[in-house]
Protein backbone atom coordinates (compact mmCIF):
# COMPACT_ATOMS: atom_id res chain seq x y z
CA UNK A 1 0.00 0.00 0.00
CA UNK A 2 1.16 3.25 -0.44
CA UNK A 3 0.71 5.05 1.84
CA UNK A 4 2.27 2.38 4.26
CA UNK A 5 5.79 1.73 2.37
CA UNK A 6 6.66 6.04 2.23
CA UNK A 7 7.67 5.25 5.44
CA UNK A 8 10.18 2.78 4.53
CA UNK A 9 11.02 4.25 1.50
CA UNK A 10 12.68 7.59 2.97
CA UNK A 11 14.04 6.30 6.18
CA UNK A 12 17.39 6.46 5.06
CA UNK A 13 16.86 10.00 3.68
CA UNK A 14 15.35 10.42 7.31
CA UNK A 15 18.76 8.47 8.18
CA UNK A 16 20.90 11.06 6.37
CA UNK A 17 18.90 13.97 7.82
CA UNK A 18 19.30 13.21 11.17
CA UNK A 19 22.96 12.43 10.72
CA UNK A 20 23.89 15.63 8.95
CA UNK A 21 21.51 18.42 10.17
CA UNK A 22 23.28 17.80 13.71
CA UNK A 23 26.53 18.60 15.08
CA UNK A 24 26.36 16.13 17.24
CA UNK A 25 25.25 13.47 15.17
CA UNK A 26 27.45 14.29 12.09
CA UNK A 27 30.64 14.19 14.69
CA UNK A 28 29.51 10.94 15.98
CA UNK A 29 28.83 9.50 12.57
CA UNK A 30 32.73 10.46 11.79
CA UNK A 31 33.66 9.48 15.38
CA UNK A 32 32.63 5.78 13.97
CA UNK A 33 33.59 6.06 10.42
CA UNK A 34 37.16 6.81 12.29
CA UNK A 35 37.23 3.89 14.15
CA UNK A 36 35.98 1.84 11.47
CA UNK A 37 38.92 2.55 8.82
CA UNK A 38 41.21 2.39 11.77
CA UNK A 39 40.41 -0.92 12.60
CA UNK A 40 39.46 -2.39 9.64
CA UNK A 41 41.51 -0.39 6.42
CA UNK A 42 44.71 -0.20 9.41
CA UNK A 43 45.47 -3.33 9.11
CA UNK A 44 46.12 -3.32 5.72
CA UNK A 45 48.97 -0.65 6.63
CA UNK A 46 50.84 -2.37 9.39
CA UNK A 47 52.69 -5.26 9.86
CA UNK A 48 50.46 -7.96 11.04
CA UNK A 49 53.05 -10.28 12.26
CA UNK A 50 53.73 -7.74 15.07
CA UNK A 51 56.98 -9.95 16.18
CA UNK A 52 58.59 -10.41 19.87
CA UNK A 53 61.23 -8.46 21.05
CA UNK A 54 62.26 -9.40 24.66
CA UNK A 55 64.31 -6.37 24.94
CA UNK A 56 61.53 -4.05 24.18
CA UNK A 57 58.63 -5.36 26.97
CA UNK A 58 57.12 -2.27 28.38
CA UNK A 59 59.13 -0.17 26.16
CA UNK A 60 58.47 3.64 26.10
CA UNK A 61 56.66 5.56 23.52
CA UNK A 62 58.83 6.27 20.45
CA UNK A 63 59.07 7.55 17.02
CA UNK A 64 59.22 3.54 15.79
CA UNK A 65 56.69 2.47 18.99
CA UNK A 66 53.99 5.33 18.72
CA UNK A 67 52.24 3.51 21.95
CA UNK A 68 55.64 1.83 23.25
CA UNK A 69 55.46 -1.76 23.74
CA UNK A 70 53.48 -4.28 25.54
CA UNK A 71 54.64 -7.18 28.38
CA UNK A 72 55.95 -9.26 25.08
CA UNK A 73 57.42 -6.73 23.55
CA UNK A 74 55.27 -6.36 20.84
CA UNK A 75 54.18 -3.36 19.03
CA UNK A 76 51.13 -1.47 21.21
CA UNK A 77 49.99 0.76 18.38
CA UNK A 78 50.00 -2.71 15.72
CA UNK A 79 48.71 -4.55 18.52
CA UNK A 80 45.85 -1.69 18.72
CA UNK A 81 45.33 -1.80 14.57
CA UNK A 82 44.73 -5.43 14.81
CA UNK A 83 42.51 -5.48 17.90
CA UNK A 84 39.37 -4.02 16.89
CA UNK A 85 37.98 -5.84 14.06
CA UNK A 86 36.88 -8.91 16.11
CA UNK A 87 34.83 -6.91 18.89
CA UNK A 88 33.00 -4.71 15.78
CA UNK A 89 32.47 -7.62 14.00
CA UNK A 90 31.40 -9.47 17.11
CA UNK A 91 29.00 -6.80 18.00
CA UNK A 92 27.10 -6.34 14.22
CA UNK A 93 26.49 -9.81 14.17
CA UNK A 94 25.43 -9.98 17.43
CA UNK A 95 22.83 -6.96 17.27
CA UNK A 96 21.46 -8.46 13.56
CA UNK A 97 20.57 -11.82 15.33
CA UNK A 98 19.10 -9.84 18.42
CA UNK A 99 16.97 -7.41 16.19
CA UNK A 100 16.05 -10.13 14.02
CA UNK A 101 14.56 -12.14 16.48
CA UNK A 102 12.87 -9.36 18.47
CA UNK A 103 10.94 -8.16 15.39
CA UNK A 104 10.17 -11.71 14.04
CA UNK A 105 8.79 -12.66 17.09
CA UNK A 106 7.18 -8.97 19.02
CA UNK A 107 5.56 -8.18 15.74
CA UNK A 108 4.05 -12.35 15.63
CA UNK A 109 3.14 -11.65 19.04
CA UNK A 110 1.76 -8.30 18.97
CA UNK A 111 -0.43 -8.85 15.73
CA UNK A 112 -1.52 -12.54 16.02
CA UNK A 113 -2.08 -12.26 19.96
CA UNK A 114 -3.99 -15.01 21.67
CA UNK A 115 -2.44 -18.38 22.38
CA UNK A 116 0.29 -17.34 20.57
CA UNK A 117 1.36 -13.70 22.21
CA UNK A 118 1.03 -15.60 25.21
CA UNK A 119 3.56 -18.68 24.55
CA UNK A 120 6.26 -16.21 23.18
CA UNK A 121 5.81 -13.42 25.98
CA UNK A 122 6.32 -16.69 28.55
CA UNK A 123 9.43 -17.77 26.30
CA UNK A 124 10.34 -14.27 26.85
CA UNK A 125 10.28 -14.51 30.39
CA UNK A 126 11.99 -17.58 30.17
CA UNK A 127 15.15 -16.50 28.53
CA UNK A 128 15.61 -13.47 30.80
CA UNK A 129 15.83 -15.39 33.76
CA UNK A 130 19.13 -17.11 31.76
CA UNK A 131 22.10 -15.80 34.03
CA UNK A 132 24.43 -14.78 31.16
CA UNK A 133 27.80 -14.56 32.97
CA UNK A 134 26.78 -18.23 34.38
CA UNK A 135 25.91 -19.39 30.67
CA UNK A 136 28.98 -18.21 29.26
CA UNK A 137 31.24 -19.78 31.93
CA UNK A 138 29.57 -23.07 31.14
CA UNK A 139 30.15 -22.68 27.42
CA UNK A 140 33.95 -21.60 28.89
CA UNK A 141 34.19 -25.07 30.39
CA UNK A 142 33.18 -27.27 27.42
CA UNK A 143 34.72 -25.13 24.53
CA UNK A 144 38.28 -24.32 24.76
CA UNK A 145 37.81 -22.15 21.20
CA UNK A 146 34.94 -20.41 20.70
CA UNK A 147 34.88 -18.52 17.06
CA UNK A 148 33.93 -15.03 17.51
CA UNK A 149 30.82 -16.23 15.35
CA UNK A 150 29.51 -17.95 17.99
CA UNK A 151 29.73 -15.27 20.45
CA UNK A 152 27.87 -13.08 18.62
CA UNK A 153 25.27 -16.03 18.44
CA UNK A 154 24.93 -16.58 21.98
CA UNK A 155 24.83 -12.72 22.89
CA UNK A 156 22.06 -12.51 20.11
CA UNK A 157 20.35 -15.46 21.77
CA UNK A 158 20.16 -14.29 25.26
CA UNK A 159 19.89 -10.23 24.75
CA UNK A 160 16.61 -10.20 22.71
CA UNK A 161 13.74 -10.46 25.08
CA UNK A 162 13.31 -6.47 25.92
CA UNK A 163 13.26 -5.41 22.58
CA UNK A 164 10.65 -7.90 21.72
CA UNK A 165 8.61 -6.58 23.87
CA UNK A 166 8.94 -3.21 22.73
CA UNK A 167 8.52 -4.46 19.13
CA UNK A 168 5.31 -5.85 20.39
CA UNK A 169 4.03 -3.19 21.84
CA UNK A 170 4.62 -1.12 18.96
CA UNK A 171 2.97 -3.72 16.77
CA UNK A 172 -0.30 -3.70 19.23
CA UNK A 173 -0.63 -0.11 18.62
CA UNK A 174 0.18 0.04 15.01
CA UNK A 175 -2.64 -3.02 14.56
CA UNK A 176 -5.71 -0.79 15.39
CA UNK A 177 -4.18 2.02 12.24
CA UNK A 178 -6.61 2.27 9.20
CA UNK A 179 -4.13 1.16 7.39
CA UNK A 180 -4.35 -2.43 8.66
CA UNK A 181 -8.11 -2.18 8.68
CA UNK A 182 -7.70 -1.63 5.06
CA UNK A 183 -5.07 -4.89 4.16
CA UNK A 184 -7.44 -6.68 6.14
CA UNK A 185 -10.48 -6.12 4.35
CA UNK A 186 -8.28 -6.83 0.89
CA UNK A 187 -7.72 -10.39 2.97
CA UNK A 188 -3.87 -9.96 2.09
CA UNK A 189 -2.90 -12.51 4.54
CA UNK A 190 -1.22 -12.40 7.83
CA UNK A 191 2.44 -12.47 6.70
CA UNK A 192 2.19 -9.43 4.28
CA UNK A 193 0.18 -7.04 6.46
CA UNK A 194 2.36 -7.84 9.17
CA UNK A 195 5.95 -7.84 7.19
CA UNK A 196 5.44 -5.52 4.29
CA UNK A 197 2.67 -3.22 5.97
CA UNK A 198 3.25 -3.15 9.76
CA UNK A 199 6.84 -3.47 10.13
CA UNK A 200 8.38 -0.72 7.68
CA UNK A 201 6.57 1.76 9.78
CA UNK A 202 8.72 0.86 12.39
CA UNK A 203 11.91 0.65 10.70
CA UNK A 204 13.43 3.86 12.16
CA UNK A 205 12.73 2.71 15.75
CA UNK A 206 14.38 -0.64 14.52
CA UNK A 207 17.14 0.71 13.25
CA UNK A 208 18.18 2.87 16.52
CA UNK A 209 17.86 -0.23 18.46
CA UNK A 210 20.11 -1.81 16.22
CA UNK A 211 22.84 1.02 17.46
CA UNK A 212 22.08 0.57 20.64
CA UNK A 213 22.46 -3.48 20.33
CA UNK A 214 25.43 -3.25 18.91
CA UNK A 215 26.78 -1.13 21.97
CA UNK A 216 25.69 -3.88 23.82
CA UNK A 217 27.28 -6.50 22.46
CA UNK A 218 30.56 -4.69 22.34
CA UNK A 219 29.85 -4.37 26.06
CA UNK A 220 29.52 -7.57 26.56
CA UNK A 221 31.97 -9.03 24.30
CA UNK A 222 34.76 -6.84 25.77
CA UNK A 223 34.02 -7.16 29.54
CA UNK A 224 33.46 -11.23 28.67
CA UNK A 225 37.65 -11.03 27.56
CA UNK A 226 38.14 -8.64 30.96
CA UNK A 227 36.74 -11.76 32.86
CA UNK A 228 38.68 -14.20 31.25
CA UNK A 229 35.65 -16.20 29.92
CA UNK A 230 37.05 -16.08 25.91
CA UNK A 231 40.06 -18.11 24.21
CA UNK A 232 43.21 -15.27 23.72
CA UNK A 233 43.39 -16.68 20.38
CA UNK A 234 43.11 -13.44 18.54
CA UNK A 235 44.18 -9.68 18.97
CA UNK A 236 41.33 -7.95 20.38
CA UNK A 237 40.41 -4.42 22.63
CA UNK A 238 39.03 -6.72 25.30
CA UNK A 239 41.48 -9.33 25.42
CA UNK A 240 44.28 -6.10 25.47
CA UNK A 241 42.89 -4.79 28.48
CA UNK A 242 42.94 -8.53 30.20
CA UNK A 243 46.49 -8.71 29.38
CA UNK A 244 47.22 -5.30 31.01
CA UNK A 245 45.64 -6.59 34.02
CA UNK A 246 47.35 -9.32 34.26
CA UNK A 247 50.55 -8.00 33.84
CA UNK A 248 50.41 -5.62 36.15
CA UNK A 249 50.27 -2.28 33.91
CA UNK A 250 48.66 -0.19 35.98
CA UNK A 251 51.66 -0.28 38.08
CA UNK A 252 53.92 0.83 35.43
CA UNK A 253 54.14 4.35 33.95
CA UNK A 254 55.94 3.21 30.27
CA UNK A 255 52.75 0.84 30.35
CA UNK A 256 49.84 3.08 30.69
CA UNK A 257 49.39 3.06 26.23
CA UNK A 258 48.77 -0.42 26.84
CA UNK A 259 45.71 -0.11 29.22
CA UNK A 260 44.45 2.85 28.17
CA UNK A 261 44.52 3.26 24.42
CA UNK A 262 41.52 0.04 23.91
CA UNK A 263 39.53 1.62 26.68
CA UNK A 264 39.73 5.02 24.39
CA UNK A 265 39.11 3.49 21.16
CA UNK A 266 36.10 1.59 22.70
CA UNK A 267 35.04 4.86 24.16
CA UNK A 268 35.06 6.40 21.41
CA UNK A 269 33.11 4.26 19.16
CA UNK A 270 30.22 4.33 21.74
CA UNK A 271 30.39 8.14 22.18
CA UNK A 272 30.03 7.78 18.34
CA UNK A 273 27.21 4.96 18.26
CA UNK A 274 25.37 7.16 21.44
CA UNK A 275 24.90 10.28 19.61
CA UNK A 276 24.42 8.96 16.28
CA UNK A 277 21.41 7.15 18.04
CA UNK A 278 20.04 10.56 19.55
CA UNK A 279 20.57 12.35 16.44
CA UNK A 280 18.53 9.50 14.55
CA UNK A 281 15.64 9.41 17.01
CA UNK A 282 15.20 13.26 16.47
CA UNK A 283 14.73 12.59 13.55
CA UNK A 284 12.74 9.66 12.86
CA UNK A 285 10.56 9.95 16.16
CA UNK A 286 7.36 12.47 14.81
CA UNK A 287 7.31 13.53 18.19
CA UNK A 288 10.64 14.58 18.43
CA UNK A 289 11.38 15.93 14.93
CA UNK A 290 10.50 19.52 15.83
CA UNK A 291 11.90 20.14 18.85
Amino acid sequence: MTATTAPAAGVWGAVWQGLTRSTSGFLGLCLVLGVLVFSFVGPLLVDTRNPTDIDLIWGPMTAEHWLGTNHEGKDTFVQLVLGGREPIWVGVVAALITVAIAVVLGGIAGYVRGRVDHFLLQLTDITMTIPFIVLMLVIASFYRTASPLMVAFIIGLVTWPYLMRSIRAQVLSLREREFVEAARLQDLGTARILFVEVLPNMAGYVFINFIIAITNAIYAVVGMYLLGLLPSTADNWGLMIQQAWDNNAFLLPTATPFLVAPMVMIMLFQIGLVTMSRSLEQALNPRLRDR
